[in-house]
């Protein structure tokens, strides 16, 4: 079973085009895990926003919680954009 930082990578090296959509469900999940709750203020510039709004709404996961989430997230897209 693969580790969640070589979950990372493998989403990392999607060979097509991930949407804006998509890429906010695994950036959310991976802040959360990385970092833990939000920690900065919201910002005024709209895509920084909607990653400050996509890691906020995780707020409260643990880091494992998150982490798992975000694996479940890549097996959901992995054959989309592989």
């Amino acid at each position: 079973m693969l580790t969640f930082e070589e979950i990372v990578e493998k989403a990392k090296a999607f060979s097509k085009n991930v949407t804006k959509e998509d890429f906010l469900e695994f950036y959310g999940y991976y802040k959360q895990a990385t970092v833990g709750d939000c920690n900065i203020e919201e910002p005024e510039e709209e895509d920084k926003k909607a990653r400050y709004n996509a890691w906020k709404s995780k707020a409260g996961l643990t880091a494992e919680d998150a982490k798992n989430h975000y694996i479940e997230v890549y097996k959901k897209y992995a054959a989309k954009y592989e």
